[in-house]
């Protein structure tokens, strides 16, 4: 089945106010730069963002909280963005903030039909308030319930007319997991080729879970925390 639209716009579109998004990538790796853009232009609001973290302030999600268009961040990680930081501090932003595995975990979940699991994480710390807890082995363990999407928004390396993907390096994060769960799910890729072009044994997300698919454009690719080595003299 081909399932190519012809641009970003049509690929986002259905998304509307209070929904559910998931949104893949780490830090600034994976994310799906085309897609983010386009729901900024599109001033949709009132979202919940399901996503590792929310990029930083002028690029990825941050530009999505800079236009005040989510209102509740499901998440892992605060720390390179300071408009994130600051919302959540001041009670603007709602924020769910879960260990990274368990939120990994979480969104495999859902995808794989699994209404939800025990987890030795979070035990003992505020993660844990009002969760059922079980013991396993003599050590306590918390129930987590499983993560879904209206639409789940994926960034790939290479990707088949059929919605097969393969992600290159640690793009290959919280996408594969994020893919499968949601109801729809938006893939872009930076190469999009025929179906058989793609090496069966190299496809990560196979195409049963994409219902959408697009080449991206103009991809920065930003380094979040670049390091380099002094030269020697």
């Amino acid at each position: 089945m081909d399932k190519r639209v012809n641009s970003v716009k049509d690929a986002i579109s259905g998304i509307e106010n209070n929904m559910t998004l998931m949104l893949g990538g780490f830090g600034l790796c994976g994310i799906p730069e085309n897609c983010i853009s386009a729901l900024v232009e599109a001033n949709i609001n009132g979202l919940t963002c399901i996503s590792n973290n929310a990029g930083v302030d002028d690029f990825g999600l941050g530009l999505l909280l800079q236009k005040k268009q989510i209102r509740k961040m499901i998440s892992s990680y605060v720390g390179e963005n300071d408009e994130f930081e600051r919302q959540m501090l001041s009670g603007e932003l709602e924020v769910d903030l879960i260990p990274q595995g368990s939120l990994a975990a979480r969104c495999y979940a859902g995808g794989a039909g699994i209404p939800a699991f025990f987890t030795p994480a979070g035990y003992g710390t505020e993660v844990a308030e009002g969760k059922e807890i079980r013991y396993f082995n003599g050590k306590p363990h918390l129930l987590e319930h499983a993560l879904e999407a209206d639409y789940a928004i994926v960034k790939a390396w290479k990707g088949d007319w059929d919605g097969n993907l393969i992600y290159k390096g640690t793009a290959r994060n919280f996408n594969p997991a994020m893919a499968m769960a949601g109801k729809i799910t938006i893939a872009e890729v930076e190469i999009l080729v025929a179906p058989g072009e793609l090496d069966p044994n190299a496809i990560h997300t196979p195409g049963i879970f994409v219902q959408r698919i697009f080449q991206g454009v103009n991809y920065e690719k930003r380094i979040e925390q670049r390091t380099v080595q002094a030269k020697l003299s």
